[in-house]
């Protein structure tokens, strides 16, 4: 994938599966990543916390209780314990699912779909940590379709700097102006609004733009006119359908 974040094969704007499909699946789970795929999703997110044995696992909280049928925090758990508990998060016929590893999403990763990978603890500070994580997405095969975005500007340079080839993505509430040091940036999208030059500056600086809008159908049309290179999606089954409608008119 390298800095400027191409897909192969795929058009911009591309459709980035916030936790794959949460709106039709439980959120982090290898259905809703599934599910997101066959939507046509150009980049599967997912967030990685780290079990107590050292495994990267996909699930946006730091603790259990919110999303499984146990509580706790996740690095309280080893692998084999954490894969007893269900991911469904109270959705009925999801019973079955489980917290995923990394290694398992990489797994089911189309060769054509990239990754976004937001590192929610500061675990990734630890260098010895962030080479484990590089070398497993080097063992998984994804390195080159992989990036990293946290809204801790250091977690993500602790990567950038070990492997230059991973972007890295600065997700932000606040602040007018691209971070000059990312090589993405994820602004909350009324700052696009806000300051009609963001684009202009973070094509300037040669910067990926996705706005932090999971439910981005109201606004797609403004997306579509300033040039935004991804959309993050809740549900990207809507979105890949609308954005090919705006396509096609």
């Amino acid at each position: 994938m390298q800095k400027n974040l191409v897909v192969p094969g795929r058009k911009k704007p591309y459709v980035m599966a916030h936790r794959g499909n949460q709106a039709l699946c439980p959120e982090n789970t290898i259905a809703s990543f599934q599910q997101a795929i066959h939507d046509g999703a150009d980049i599967l997110e997912t967030d990685l916390q780290i079990s107590a044995d050292g495994v990267f696992m996909c699930i946006h909280d730091s603790t259990l209780d919110r999303t499984t049928n146990a509580s706790g925090l996740v690095s309280d758990y080893p692998l084999e314990k954490l894969k007893t508990f269900s991911a469904w998060n109270h959705r009925q016929g999801f019973e079955k699912e489980t917290i995923p590893t990394l290694e398992e999403l990489a797994a089911i990763l189309p060769p054509d779909v990239a990754l976004a990978l937001e590192l929610k603890t500061d675990a990734f500070l630890n260098e010895d940590i962030a080479n484990q994580l590089i070398q497993a997405l080097q063992t998984y095969g994804v390195l080159n379709r992989c990036l990293v975005i946290s809204f801790s500007k250091a977690r993500v340079l602790t990567i950038h700097r070990l492997a230059p080839d991973i972007p890295a993505g600065l997700i932000t509430m606040s602040g007018l102006r691209p971070d000059p040091d990312m090589q993405i940036v994820g602004p909350f999208w009324p700052l696009l609004f806000l300051n009609p030059f963001y684009m202009k500056r973070a094509k300037r600086q040669e910067q990926i733009v996705c706005p932090l809008d999971p439910a981005p159908e109201p606004r797609l049309w403004f997306y579509q006119r300033i040039k935004v290179d991804a959309v993050l999606t809740d549900n990207p089954q809507i979105t890949c359908k609308k954005i090919r409608k705006y396509e096609n008119n």
